[in-house]
């Protein structure tokens, strides 16, 4: 059970994810699942539940950070229309596989978050938009909803709370931009996954043209404790600004790879060395790529960074999606900025002009510089193109493709150039 002590708190969405059969709903209720939404359906307010959210600090664990209770505020009343909530489980970012596990071994902590946040948001339609190639997490979550169902759990007149909501999973088909949440709405309602121009925000216009909340696993998964020891427990745990316990999918030369929930604040080197057994050759990293393939590399200089939203753009980053993808110096990272650079070429939706054209140039010239057929020209134009194509579309993309290059380019230029002219050792 989680404590109840915020000092004590080193896991939420994993606390119980090493229980045998958790993911059935018998032994999950063994193990608290369920047992206070009766409390929150029957003796909470829908003001009260964002209010709490509010006061938690939850930062939306899907990347983007955005307050999560500020997030369901913007929701309008009354407009006369359905209100959906969306769980964004397409999850497609390079070295991200946290949300994975939720689902898999625990995937009534999900469904009893989502419980929580349609009751909170009036909804009574909620959809899991799960990544395409997921098919036995998508069963998992398929048979805990229908063991949910038949528990009264979901469906009509939830626990004989008066309050009714509807779950449906819905598998993508393996495209990268629909973890955008606007691409994931259109995609959902049958049309290309292609993203939207904003405004207007999917709190205002989503799905079908109503309101809609878009959340990712990891954040619907950490309301139930949330709800359960107040927000002002959560808001106890890690740092200002930067509260509750992370997820952090570490990947690369490490000895220990794997999902770790660690408290917000946790450095990046106690990560490293503490939970994932140091690194395979030497002691410090040559590259760590902090919140995904799309987010800037940092160097050894950033060992010690605290791992955080604001920690992480200090140090010239982005926290992201939490997963880190570590580098020794025994990386190419020619070849890895080229195998990058192939991934958002292919996953370009071909929408944006800077975009569609600009990934294909990053990619051809990264197979010219791989293979020491670059001339110093091709180096200039690589620099260029992924810095005027960032900030010129209509999602970020574009951005996430342009990061490897300019961090590769800023950091290891000299590589890079012997590398291009094919004078590399």
């Amino acid at each position: 059970m989680i404590p109840s002590d915020p000092k004590q708190v080193k896991q939420i969405c994993f606390d119980r994810i090493d229980i045998p059969d958790v993911n059935t709903l018998a032994v999950a209720r063994k193990h608290g699942a369920y047992a206070f939404l009766p409390t929150v359906l029957k003796e909470f307010t829908a003001a009260k539940i964002v209010d709490e959210m509010k006061l938690s600090g939850l930062r939306g664990r899907g990347g983007a950070g955005f307050p999560t209770g500020l997030k369901w505020s913007f929701v309008p009343r009354n407009t006369g229309k359905p209100t959906y909530l969306l769980c964004n489980a397409d999850e497609g970012e390079p070295g991200t596989f946290k949300d994975r596990d939720i689902m898999r071994f625990d995937p009534h902590l999900l469904i009893e978050g989502m419980i929580m946040a349609g009751f909170a948001l009036n909804v009574r339609d909620a959809y899991i938009y799960v990544r395409g190639e997921f098919l036995h997490e998508a069963n998992v979550m398929n048979e805990a909803i229908r063991e949910a169902y038949a528990a009264n759990l979901l469906g009509e007149n939830i626990l004989g709370s008066g309050y009714s909501m509807h779950l449906t999973v819905h598998r993508g088909a393996g495209a990268y931009i629909c973890g955008e949440e606007t691409a994931l709405i259109e995609s959902l309602e049958g049309k290309p996954g292609r993203p939207r121009f904003k405004p207007p925000f999917p709190a205002v216009e989503g799905f079908y043209r109503c309101p809609t909340v878009v959340n990712n696993v990891e954040t619907l998964a950490t309301v139930p404790a949330i709800l359960e020891h107040g927000g002002a427990w959560h808001a106890a745990i890690g740092v200002p600004n930067n509260t509750g316990c992370k997820i952090f999918s570490v990947s690369g030369h490490v000895n220990k790879p794997g999902n770790y929930e660690v408290p917000m604040g946790t450095s990046l080197k106690t990560l490293i060395e503490e939970y994932c057994g140091g690194l395979q050759h030497g002691s410090v990293p040559k590259v760590v790529i902090p919140g995904g393939s799309s987010t800037p590399w940092l160097t050894a200089e950033h060992y010690e960074a605290p791992l955080t939203y604001d920690g992480m753009i200090k140090a010239g980053s982005m926290l992201g999606s939490g997963a880190i993808i570590v580098m020794d110096e025994t990386a190419d990272l020619i070849a890895v900025t080229r195998r990058l650079a192939h991934f958002y070429a292919h996953e370009s939706c071909g929408q944006c002009t800077p975009c569609r054209e600009g990934t294909g140039w990053l990619e051809r010239i990264m197979i010219r510089v791989e293979n020491g057929q670059a001339c110093a020209e091709d180096i200039q134009v690589l620099s260029d193109a992924a810095t005027h194509m960032a900030g010129r579309t209509i999602c970020a993309l574009a951005d996430g493709a342009a990061a490897p290059i300019l961090s590769m380019l800023k950091h290891f230029p000299d590589e890079v150039r012997a590398r291009a002219l094919g004078k590399a050792a």
